[in-house]
């Protein structure tokens, strides 16, 4: 039944009978498994032990355990030993995959963390691709706060770029040839994070079968970054306190603090303010962090970021896809420059990443976008509340205004195409009519529908 829920074409599943099978498994897969779902009772084993067995492997696989037998010391064992979770059967389905995909995530961001710590000789710095006045002063701020030694919060919306500010924050460092380590507070489980940032003594808990640095230690002489410092646990935030105060860290089952010497960067897409008022964020850490501070606008406020951003993406997926892309077509540059990306950049690098993927010549051009991005091509350059010298074409005009109102609703509604209709004040007869007229109609509709006017009431 698993097998079958994970055939998608992003999964690679391997089936084990029991302990002995599944352990060969584990140790027979030369990159090692992303997640191990186990059961706790097993004819030849236990599901504890296979799961300290994946625990102690150099790369360690994320392990779910689950159990038909309800017990909060079984659940208690399996976190302590490492789990990342614990589940009862029967287990729900939508939870299960969630689970499989965040804890595979986890691991990914982990493989990451050990290659940018295992880097002696760091790279250049980062470019932060740009032309815009926004970008420049980021630049200039960047080289200022990088020189300092003290701790930078970083605030903007999601996918905006701040942790490629924050690298380039390190690089143009002192600290540049140090550790560069990365901390993705919402993707460890809170159960894991101290040991996971702090390390833990061997014997510290069941499954610690050895002593562990943690990321703190890891980032010493270097920069730790915290992204997403709003998702920490109150109680974790008095730990890492500790860390910024004193500069001292403890690990989990030891008596004795250890000196390290760490710069902290943070970031958060979050009103931190506000979290700070309601509680939820320390006051005392807030002042800790927000030493400096830099806020990286998002990329409706930097348009002229747009182009040089596309370019930079399409040169790189033309590479990693091994195809020859070597424009964009201006038509969709417009497409490009006009979109309000609330998604920012790492939204945009998924456009032209998509673009790259599906397009079949050397050119991206409007069609290869994705129909909210196409649609948002500008209108022509002129008020709409002035008549140009030259004149203009009215039924263009409306109807390229009458295409974007469309897509913008449906984008608002989620492709719900009678909530559109009620948005746009029209009748949902009349608004397959308009789809069907603008090339915009879904490719199951029925085509008998689609064919009256607009003003057919329909049912």
């Amino acid at each position: 039944m698993l097998q079958a829920l994970f055939s998608l074409p992003r999964y690679v599943t391997t089936i084990a009978a029991g302990f002995g099978e599944g352990l060969e498994h584990l140790r027979q897969a030369p990159e090692g498994f992303d997640v191990v779902v186990t059961d706790l009772v097993m004819p030849d084993g236990s599901g504890l032990e296979l799961l300290r067995e994946a625990r102690a492997m150099a790369v360690p696989p994320e392990v779910l355990v689950m159990t038909a037998y309800s017990s909060v010391d079984g659940a208690l064992d399996a976190m302590r030993a490492g789990a990342y979770d614990f589940l009862t059967k029967p287990v729900r389905i939508a939870e299960l995959r969630a689970l499989v995909d965040r804890a595979g995530d986890k691991r990914r961001l982990r493989l990451e963390n050990r290659r940018l710590q295992a880097s002696v000789a760091k790279q250049d710095a980062p470019s932060l691709v740009g032309r815009s006045p926004a970008m420049a002063h980021l630049r200039e701020l960047i080289g200022r706060i990088a020189k300092t030694k003290a701790n930078v919060l970083i605030t903007g919306e999601s996918g905006c770029g701040k942790e490629a500010v924050a690298r380039s924050v390190h690089s143009a460092s002192p600290r540049a040839k140090a550790p560069f380590v990365v901390v993705h507070c919402g993707a460890i489980p809170e159960l894991l994070l101290e040991s996971e940032l702090f390390g833990h003594d061997k014997g510290a808990f069941t499954g610690a079968v050895s002593r562990t640095k943690g990321l703190v230690r890891e980032a010493a002489g270097g920069t730790i970054f915290f992204d997403e410092i709003g998702e920490l646990p109150l109680a974790m935030q008095v730990k890492l306190l500790r860390v910024l105060q004193d500069k001292r860290v403890r690990s989990v089952g030891a008596s004795v603090d250890d000196e390290v010497d760490v710069r902290v960067l943070a970031a958060t897409n979050r009103p931190v303010e506000e979290d700070v008022k309601s509680g939820r964020f320390r006051q005392d850490l807030y002042y800790r962090l927000n030493v400096l501070r830099i806020e990286v606008p998002p990329l409706r406020e930097r348009r002229d970021d747009i182009a040089p951003l596309a370019r930079h993406f399409m040169e790189q997926s033309s590479r990693e896809q091994e195809r020859v892309v070597r424009a964009i077509a201006p038509d969709a540059q417009r497409a490009l420059d006009s979109y309000d990306y609330p998604g920012n950049v790492r939204e945009l690098e998924n456009v032209i990443e998509r673009a790259v993927a599906l397009g079949t010549g050397p050119v991206i051009g409007l069609g290869d976008l994705p129909v909210e991005v196409a649609g948002a091509a500008a209108l022509p350059s002129t008020s709409l509340a002035t008549l140009p010298e030259a004149g203009l074409a009215i039924d263009d005009v409306l109807g390229e205004l009458e295409r974007r109102l469309l897509l913008q609703a449906l984008e608002r509604t989620q492709g719900h195409r009678t909530e559109a209709a009620k948005l746009l004040r029209i009748t949902f007869r009349s608004l397959r009519y308009r789809l069907k007229k603008h090339g915009l109609a879904h490719p199951t509709d029925d085509e008998s529908g689609l064919n009256g006017s607009p003003d057919d009431e329909g049912d």
